[in-house]
């Protein structure tokens, strides 16, 4: 909203439309990302003398707070700008306790708990060492309005506060994910999945939940679980959101090849993830050193997504994979140790000794990737004459 009134104009328009319970006009008019932070005229030295007793309360300290935070932006004093906006979720959060039977002003509550992590984040960016501890108080903030929300009993969907849980809960993911405190993910996990109102909120929302959790869950090494929300995310979210897709399938891709199912080449160039084509054809070849290799090549990336850890697990399917083609190649259902440590050899594990080739056998016929045992009297691997090496994809039905 583009605004170029003197500051008692502005204050008079703010609770108008308070007062009217416009909940969207007041959000914007209170947003840190509207352009009326622009205006000179509401960066004035003494906002709280000038507002104070020409508005009615809570509005008058959410104004306050408001407006003490755009001038602290102004100023580049984003940690006298994190208090600030801290202060207007907290009078926000009064407000919201005096409205019982009533959820207009959602809008405004969304607005200054996402200012509030965008302050906090640029807080937190200005001191290496608050090592996140600006971002985990803001938290605290973003979790009394969730409690607000989440104590209102009222079972009608159309004024409930308890539909804005899901995007505060979103708010609270981001935050969690940035401190690498996912833990503290699964009490509100459980808040949303037990909601009666989980089917009602606004797609996006669901979209960017389901995101996280699926994230989460990959991390838990839950890999049915992040591929049912990741999948949902990716095929609901706007086909012309090719940024947000992509971001989605930076962790769909690497959880459905543990899975067994391997990304084409046509989806990988339209999304722009062409690390991940050389990583698909060295795991079906089985090809340890080819591995090593890609992910030596694109290390920075895969580090930035998070993801180094859960794409070097993919070692564990190529081993399956090569030890599946010295099955086929001996044509026999009792395997010489020897022979599955020559084929790891070929494919740069020089070093491996027959222990460890026993180690690696042992832990794939533990997941499942391989049905048979070790005769260790023999030292060889006596594999099922009937499906020997399960179909990845039947492992995590």
């Amino acid at each position: 909203m583009s605004y170029a009134g003197t500051l008692n104009q502005y204050i008079q328009l703010v609770e108008r439309v308070y007062r009217t319970g416009q909940g969207d006009m007041l959000a914007r008019l209170l947003s840190l990302r509207d352009e009326h932070v622009e205006n000179r005229n509401l960066r004035s030295s003494n906002i709280a003398s000038l507002v104070d007793g020409n508005c009615i309360a809570p509005l008058d300290e959410i104004i306050i707070y408001h407006l003490l935070c755009v001038k602290a932006l102004y100023d580049k004093d984003y940690m006298e700008a994190y208090e600030s906006q801290s202060a207007c979720v907290a009078a926000v959060v009064k407000m919201l306790q005096g409205q019982k039977d009533e959820n207009w002003s959602l809008p405004l509550m969304y607005t200054v708990c996402l200012d509030l992590r965008l302050v906090a984040q640029k807080a937190e960016g200005c001191n290496s060492q608050n090592n996140g501890k600006i971002l985990e108080k803001a938290a605290e903030s973003l979790l009394a309005c969730f409690r607000v929300c989440a104590a209102d009993n009222r079972t009608s969907d159309s004024d409930t506060k308890r539909l804005g849980m899901l995007t505060l809960v979103n708010q609270l993911l981001k935050v969690y994910f940035r401190i690498n405190k996912l833990h503290l993910c699964k009490p509100l996990i459980r808040a949303i999945d037990s909601s009666p109102f989980k089917d009602h909120f606004p797609l996006a929302q669901q979209i960017t939940y389901r995101y996280f959790v699926g994230r989460k869950a990959m991390f838990d090494s839950d890999y049915a679980s992040a591929d049912e929300y990741l999948s949902y995310a990716f095929q609901k979210c706007h086909r012309d959101s090719r940024k947000n897709k992509r971001l989605i399938l930076t962790y769909l891709i690497p959880v459905k090849m543990l899975l067994g199912y391997m990304p084409s080449k046509a989806l990988l160039e339209k999304y722009d993830l062409m690390q991940f084509w050389d990583l698909v054809l060295t795991v079906k070849d089985g090809n340890l050193r080819g591995i090593d290799q890609v992910m030596e090549t694109h290390e920075s990336f895969f580090i930035r997504a998070g993801i180094y850890l859960i794409v070097e697990k993919l070692k564990i399917t190529a081993y399956r994979n090569l030890f599946r083609k010295v099955y086929l190649i001996e044509n026999t259902h009792q395997i010489e140790i020897a022979s599955f440590q020559a084929a790891l050899q070929l494919v740069g594990q020089e070093d491996v000794d027959s222990d460890e080739t026993q180690c690696i056998v042992a832990n794939l016929i533990y997941d499942g990737k391989i049905k048979g045992y070790i005769s260790y009297q023999h030292k060889k691997v006596v594999v099922s004459k009937q499906n020997a090496f399960p179909p990845l994809t039947s492992l995590y039905q």
